[in-house]
């Protein structure tokens, strides 16, 4: 099997793993939480120079923990996009570099596409099932069929799920990134103490929307007042939480059952949170539907979903050229 070396620099995570075709050898990710915690959000300048900086003792600690060598190394997959030009322009010239000087087949992966099928570096799931891609950029469900054939049912119309919630966040004085934060608060309240509103879009049964949602929070925190928001920020947290879960629950379940689906797939950062793995289950479980998601680790961005797909795609012969280049917006192939 073909040991390849899977690199991510979408974003704001410079990530390495070594995948062998059948295991991971190593996963490592250089986080840069630190330096955009102060700025409420990426700042994608700063996160292109981060990777600048971290890319090579990433490569080399991924290289050391999987027991190989470069010279051991027969592929290089890298993240081609969606994300951040600048950032990803770090991953690729990198990968382009090692490709050429060492005369190895390369293949440009798509972000999402890493996230959705990460599933099954851990588990045997059926084609076709429905994915929801639920992350900080962005919030899409796609039914796929295969790897290379997915068919877009519906994205956000605005913010993000995880958007939406470090922007709420950042109103509440929580910090950056703020989805686990309000996640451990949840727990503690009740969510219907505080009612929040959630969106129907007419005639688009699969979009999502959440800049109403965050709308309502700013007015109610600045009509009740700072006072207010400190005293009740369980509730609130856990009452704006159950909102965004109740969409994207209630949208994938209607795409899955409308698309006689039986396994919902949950990926990207937001399938971490507690609240909406537990809800999806619940109420999945009630119409015979599956849900799976994978580990914590494969739910944030890392190298190891970048690595198993390009593996993938090596082994079936398809390959990058060297005047690849990053694609900011790519959708996922059809």
């Amino acid at each position: 099997m073909m040991i390849v070396l899977g690199l991510e620099t979408s974003c704001d995570e410079t990530a390495a793993s070594v995948y062998d075709g059948k295991k991971v050898l190593s996963d490592i990710v250089s986080s840069q939480t630190d330096i955009h915690n102060k700025y409420g959000g990426i700042v994608p300048e700063l996160a292109a120079r981060r990777h600048l900086e971290t890319i090579v003792p990433v490569v080399h600690e991924a290289l050391e923990g999987s027991g190989v060598t470069l010279n051991d190394i027969e592929g290089i997959a890298v993240t081609q996009g969606p994300g951040l030009i600048g950032a990803l322009l770090v991953g690729i010239s990198f990968a382009k570099s090692v490709s050429y000087a060492k005369k190895l087949p390369l293949i440009g992966v798509n972000h999402i596409e890493g996230h959705v099928t990460a599933i099954l570096l851990e588990e045997e799931v059926e084609f076709p099932y429905l994915g929801l891609i639920v992350s900080g950029g962005h919030t899409s469900l796609y039914i796929v069929n295969g790897i290379g054939s997915y068919r877009h049912l519906g994205s956000t119309r605005d913010d993000a799920a995880g958007e939406a919630l470090d922007k709420a966040g950042k109103l509440l004085g929580l910090g950056y990134p703020a989805g686990a934060i309000i996640d451990r608060l949840a727990k503690e309240a009740d969510p219907k103490a505080i009612k929040f509103p959630r969106a129907l879009i007419p005639g688009a049964p699969y979009d999502f929307s959440f800049s109403g949602l965050k709308t309502f929070l700013v007015n109610l925190v600045h009509r009740e007042g700072k006072e207010f928001a400190e005293k009740n920020l369980k509730e609130i947290a856990a009452g704006y939480l159950e909102a965004v879960v109740d969409m994207l629950v209630d949208k994938t379940l209607k795409a899955a059952r409308e698309n006689h689906l039986g396994t919902i797939v949950l990926a990207g950062g937001v399938a971490a949170n507690s609240r909406l793995r537990q809800k999806m289950r619940e109420t999945a479980a009630e119409y015979g539907i599956r849900v799976a998601y994978p580990s914590t680790s494969l739910c944030t961005d890392n190298a190891s979903m970048i690595a198993h797909l390009g593996h993938r795609y090596l082994e079936m012969g398809k390959r990058s050229g060297l005047d690849m280049n990053g694609i900011p917006d790519w959708p996922l192939p059809q």
